[in-house]
């Protein structure tokens, strides 16, 4: 089956078929992600987590935004382009406008979940540059920064086995990616997380026409944040 310009296998692996991804299914993922982690926060700020479902739903948004940032960091000259050091940019400009909303809702630390994806990012971004070197400042990139960010290091082992698994499709890696989304339980109170394996699979399995909204993901966050907490600051 020949590959399309919108159909591409998962990087590193050149002509196998096994998770595939469209770009359009890969932009879909993030708009299920933003409407779950949406009806999220309208549960746990607005309702107080009184809806089972909408907590048991917001727990897959993590692993869905986490495996498209590593799909896209794991593309073929991604690190040669620069892309790790825009996105790094991105999250850290956004997470700060961030910061002030959810410092009243939430407060100071963990800080939010963009910060927990620059983690992410920096830790695969020097594990990719390679040497003993860059390898100890991963480590000491995860340790330390998994303290400070939200879902701490259970969202960066989710993280880090999905753009393990991302680079060299196999059962080995997927069981890691599936035992580092598990480890979310510890947190979440449950296994709602790994339910977003099977989103993720089922994306695999369709090409949905979509176009890319690059900075509707990343100003939505610190907007939708600060419509909340102006609200209830005004109740």
């Amino acid at each position: 089956m020949p590959q399309t310009s919108s159909t591409r296998a998962l990087p590193g692996t050149p002509g196998r078929l096994a998770w595939t991804v469209s770009d359009g299914s890969l932009e879909a993922l993030k708009w299920v992600a933003l409407a779950l982690m949406a009806g999220d926060h309208v549960n746990k700020y607005l309702l107080h987590e009184s809806s089972t479902t909408l907590y048991a739903l917001g727990r897959m948004v993590m692993p869905v935004f986490g495996f498209v940032l590593m799909f896209n960091l794991a593309r073929p000259g991604a690190l040669q382009g620069g892309l790790h050091r825009r996105v790094m940019k991105r999250l850290a400009i956004f997470g700060a406008l961030a910061m002030p909303a959810f410092a009243w809702l939430v407060g100071w630390l963990p800080l939010n979940i963009l910060f927990t994806l620059f983690v992410a990012t920096l830790v695969v971004y020097l594990l990719e540059r390679g040497g003993k070197g860059y390898r100890l400042l991963a480590v000491m990139a995860f340790v330390i920064g998994g303290a400070l960010v939200e879902f701490w290091w259970p969202a960066l082992l989710c993280c880090l086995g999905a753009w393990a698994f991302v680079r060299q499709p196999t059962a080995g890696r997927f069981t890691l990616w599936a035992l580092g989304t598990a480890s979310l339980a510890i947190i979440n109170g449950n296994f709602a997380a790994l339910v977003a394996l099977a989103l993720i699979w089922g994306a695999t399995q369709v090409d949905i026409p979509l176009r890319r909204s690059r900075w509707v993901f990343y100003a939505f966050y610190p907007a939708h944040l600060t419509a909340l907490a102006l609200f209830l600051a005004t109740r």
